[in-house]
């Protein structure tokens, strides 16, 4: 079967891909928090600004992963991040770690690509530096394009939503639906930086969507279960080659043992290095 390019890539640098990344992506969202009650305005030299990378704040390329999404509410904060956390980690198990960090990183290149196409077309406008596209980068519409890719992978999975502290069993396909119409809106009322931030961020999921629609994937449940199923097979396959008659010991729970089949005895008796001279010789009558 003829492979793809992205197969074809995961060949030669899958080894390379960055597991359970979703935590550490949590861990850069509780760290740009801190950083945020602690002394807001540092931030300043974190965000992505373009016309500042290109004065020499390379450091800017990758600092802006810490600026959280944006939230007053603490205890909201850490359900959402543990909810994209869940989600995040369903994604790796399905796709694959490797398919899954193209995906994130993906998202965050075209981000910083978005970035700076807008820095490019302000200063062909003004002739100048353009400083202040910063404020409008963060990881917000990554995390958008994990659930967007999650509903469109598995649009009749249920999660719980909390309405008015009430649990609400909801499918996936709803919320994602309901994101879509939020980001659609958002790109309306937006002025150019907005438009392009937001197009950019979510490109990633745009040509997820185009790759994989015809495509059918197994549930995280399904993987778990099929994981298991194989461990468990494999532990029933695995058969020793030597063992004891008299105390069972094989080579696999002692691998210093030496292992010899008696020719007094009749029959195929195999012994360990310690019985084989001290056992009582199967005689048939």
């Amino acid at each position: 079967m003829k492979q793809n390019f992205i197969d074809r890539m995961e060949r030669k640098l899958g080894k390379f891909a960055i597991q359970n990344l979703s935590l550490y992506l949590i861990i850069c969202y509780a760290f740009g928090y801190i950083i945020q009650m602690v002394n807001a305005n540092f931030f300043n030299y974190l965000t992505l600004e373009p016309a500042l990378v290109l004065q020499g704040q390379i450091w800017r390329l990758f600092t802006w992963i810490v600026v959280p999404p944006s939230s007053s509410n603490i205890l909201f904060t850490i359900i959402m991040l543990y909810f994209y956390y869940s989600i995040g980690n369903n994604m790796e198990r399905v796709w694959g770690t490797y398919r899954f960090n193209v995906y994130i990183f993906s998202g965050m290149l075209f981000t910083i690509l978005g970035a700076f196409l807008t820095y490019g077309i302000y200063f062909m406008d003004y002739g100048r530096n353009v400083v202040g596209i910063g404020a409008f980068v963060s990881t917000y519409y990554i995390n958008m394009s994990i659930l967007m890719a999650y509903a469109a992978t598995f649009p009749d999975m249920q999660i719980l939503m909390i309405l008015f502290i009430f649990p609400v069993p909801m499918k996936v396909k709803w919320l994602g639906i309901l994101y879509a119409f939020m980001l659609a809106m958002e790109v309306v009322g937006s002025n150019l930086v907005g438009k392009i931030i937001i197009l950019a961020s979510l490109l990633n999921f745009i040509l997820f969507f185009l790759y994989s629609r015809n495509r059918k994937y197994t549930s995280p449940k399904q993987v778990h279960r099929q994981k298991t199923y194989q461990a468990e097979v494999k532990k029933m396959q695995k058969i020793t080659r030597h063992k004891c008659a008299i105390c069972g010991r094989t080579e696999e729970s002692n691998p210093e043992l030496e292992f010899r089949f008696c020719s007094k005895c009749d029959g195929n008796y195999e012994y360990c290095q310690d019985h084989l001279f001290t056992h009582e010789h199967v005689k048939i009558q």
